[in-house]
């Protein structure tokens, strides 16, 4: 996952996440409506989601005592379909994992990621990383990484079961020309909605309240990622990256 007034990490541990003792998950009441996956009409921005969540996971108690005590807080209502994608943003500091980790067991969600096929090979590691949600990146798949992963949503999705991908487009913590698109291009082929969630780091908060069902244009998309996402601030602020398509070197 990917970070003002609440910087984590200027004194170590957890008092770099320290701050006021809020409630860490505010169930916000903005609804989703739910869609299964599948090709969906293209409009000219955007759709936002609208009417019945589905239900969290098990919250971990402890994760929000742990959010409390540093002074972050959740906004999550819940998810609008079994399947989608979330982009997390913006990514530019290490402690981005340990806020993410513990909203997701706040939140309860069971929620996948992208990782190198070789980890898994590891016994202990391989484990553990599976354990956290990793899902096996084969590079040399003939399908390729979206490829395969459509495949395994549309799979989750025959079975009845939740596969919700969170991925950092940044795809570093520096900054860069960009986004990465494959996490896009798994929503459009899908047809699964996509969660704009974002660590600010500033206000301390880590909200996921907004879904919306693409258009399949890139850029009319990525303008709306930007209205929405662009604001946030994250513990770097200077190495939060453009909201906008990467583009190849030249």
């Amino acid at each position: 996952m990917r970070d003002g007034a609440g910087r984590i990490g200027a004194h170590g541990g957890a008092a770099g996440l320290r701050g006021r003792h809020r409630d860490p998950v505010r169930r916000s009441p903005i609804p989703v409506r739910h869609r299964p996956p599948g090709p969906q009409a293209l409009s000219p921005t955007p759709t936002v989601l609208t009417g019945p969540l589905a239900p969290h996971g098990r919250e971990s108690r402890l994760a929000r005592w742990v959010l409390r005590l540093c002074g972050w807080r959740v906004e999550a209502p819940g998810v609008p379909a079994p399947q989608g994608v979330i982009l997390v943003y913006p990514h530019t500091s290490n402690w981005d994992f340990v806020v993410g980790l513990l909203a997701k067991w706040a939140m309860g969600l069971q929620l996948r990621f992208w990782a190198k096929d070789s980890l898994f090979a590891v016994p202990v590691l391989g484990r553990w990383v599976r354990y956290l949600g990793g899902v096996a990146v084969d590079r040399s798949s003939p399908h390729g990484m979206v490829g395969d992963t459509v495949r395994q949503m549309q799979a989750a999705a025959a079975r009845g079961d939740s596969f919700w991908l969170a991925v950092a487009p940044e795809g570093t913590r520096s900054l860069t020309t960009g986004w990465r698109t494959g996490a896009y291009q798994v929503a459009v082929q899908a047809g699964v909605p996509v969660g704009l969630c974002y660590f600010d780091f500033r206000e301390r908060v880590v909200s996921l309240t907004r879904f919306v069902q693409l258009t399949g244009d890139l850029e009319a998309d990525f303008a709306a990622f930007a209205a929405y996402l662009g604001p946030r601030v994250g513990k770097r602020p200077t190495l939060a990256s453009p909201i906008q398509p990467r583009r190849p070197a030249p």
